[in-house]
């Protein structure tokens, strides 16, 4: 399970960040690709070349390639991916006609070729998601996809229908059921309110709240995915706009920490529990990826500016 979100600063910067749940890692890695460095395994040849300058987000390196869980390109364009079992589908072979992108390299293919989600929801008509795992050791994980830029977000699912997207104006994701759901089921906290609601006359009886939060009364508190979008959703949309890179960190850390799961507290299917393995995130303005784990919860960063990007080889901080 996982959770991501999308905000801007005051001057319009995008801070872009997610959770990654589960019982877990991977030996996960902040991966930079310098603007030089050429994919080797594209299986279709969807990912031919990095088209809009550097990435670095955070992932593993299989087979000369990085298999990013969230990654953004120096043009300030994001990309996550999130647990979607049950719901994605994706082609069996490859689709005459179309430009077909393996799962595994889905992130990769939108930062190396498109600087706008603009451009890239213009492109994913046309584009077919294929079941091709990079090896045998790494099974095709189910997933969907939020991507954003500095100007708004898109939610991609790839299902049993085919290729869907949806505009995501919570700038919020989590994981199944599918967006639509989610959307529609924001409607249901409508009456959530930062605001401290008024007194109240119950025939001769006067009521007045305890204090702040009495109009969050409602919000859910569990893991589970649907309440872990609202709350989200409610802390992103609520959180005041912030300034300097310094405050928007501190801002995205917080209302991931909203959502954050605690080990022992909800047990998976396979009898684990699960946690937030890492929260990691971008500000794109300045090419910093920062995050932290779950076992260490001090903020830690690389830029693109930390790093010689005039090599031709991935770079793994």
């Amino acid at each position: 399970m996982c959770t991501a979100i999308r905000f801007t600063a005051t001057h319009g910067n995008m801070f872009f960040g997610r959770n990654l749940d589960w019982s877990c890692g991977y030996g996960e890695r902040v991966v930079i690709a310098p603007p030089a460095w050429a994919p080797t395994r594209s299986p279709f040849g969807a990912t031919a070349a990095l088209r809009h300058g550097a990435l670095i987000g955070m992932g593993i390196v299989e087979e000369g390639m990085p298999l990013y869980f969230d990654c953004a390109n120096a043009a300030g364009l994001a990309v996550a991916g999130l647990n979607f079992p049950g719901y994605a589908q994706y082609e069996p072979a490859p689709v005459d006609g179309r430009t077909n992108v393996a799962s595994w390299e889905f992130p990769l293919w939108v930062v190396a070729n498109f600087s706008t989600v603009d451009e890239v929801e213009a492109a994913l008509p046309q584009v077919a998601i294929v079941d091709k795992p990079i090896v045998d050791k790494y099974p095709t994980s189910l997933l969907h996809w939020i991507i954003g830029d500095a100007t708004r977000s898109i939610a991609v699912e790839y299902t049993a229908a085919g290729m869907q997207v949806f505009h995501d104006d919570a700038d919020v994701l989590a994981n199944q059921p599918g967006f639509a759901y989610h959307a529609e089921n924001l409607r249901s906290y409508l009456n959530l309110t930062s605001d401290v609601p008024a007194d109240a006359t119950w025939r001769a009886a006067r009521l007045a709240p305890y204090g702040s939060g009495a109009g969050m009364r409602g919000l859910p508190g569990d893991y589970y995915s649907p309440s872990r979008f609202v709350r989200a959703a409610y802390l992103n949309a609520h959180y005041p706009d912030q300034e300097d890179e310094q405050a928007n960190v501190s801002r995205l850390f917080h209302t991931l920490g909203g959502v954050s799961m605690i080990d022992g507290a909800a047990r998976m299917g396979n009898g684990e529990f699960e946690r937030t393995v890492y929260t990691g995130g971008v500000s794109t303005a300045t090419g910093t990826y920062y995050w932290n784990t779950y076992d260490d919860p001090a903020i830690r960063h690389v830029s693109l500016a930390d790093h010689d990007l005039s090599g031709t080889e991935l770079i793994q901080a």
